[in-house]
């Protein structure tokens, strides 16, 4: 299956990514069919030079069935190629995770008086028989 993804490059902590159409059997940095545009995520993002996309590669290559990753449909639906995606919903990512925990720690913790709540009701549960443990007569020297 064709994908249209980002390929990394550039120095340790300075990453540039090539937009490619690639197999998706192919690792991330290798081989590739061919490069359509380039991602700098470290430039501002009203500058010109943070992206660049080949326009007319791209429709021909979604034309052939290639599938755009979720990030690149992001920068494809901003240029207006190709629809945006959903928006994804994480509500947590906001809270540090130390706070998170408490917060599941409280949603264990019995409702709020008023709530209407049904008792559980407990099932009597079967009685397994009870062995005594052999006792061993001392041995006899």
């Amino acid at each position: 299956m064709l994908k249209i993804r980002l390929s990394m490059g550039g120095a340790k902590k300075r990453p540039v990514y090539k937009i490619v159409i690639a197999d998706s059997r192919f690792p991330r940095d290798g081989r590739f069919i061919e490069k359509v545009g380039f991602f700098n995520p470290l430039l501002p993002k009203d500058k010109k030079e943070r992206i660049n996309l080949e326009v007319e590669r791209i429709k021909h290559w979604i034309s052939k069935g290639a599938k755009p990753t979720l990030r690149v449909s992001r920068i494809l639906g901003e240029a207006e190629i190709y629809p945006m995606p959903p928006k994804g919903n994480n509500p947590l990512k906001a809270i540090p995770k130390k706070d998170r925990k408490k917060e599941k720690e409280a949603d264990k913790k019995p409702a709020a008086e008023g709530a209407k709540t049904e008792p559980k009701k407990e099932e009597p549960k079967a009685a397994a028989p009870k062995t005594e443990p052999k006792k061993e007569e001392p041995k006899k020297v």
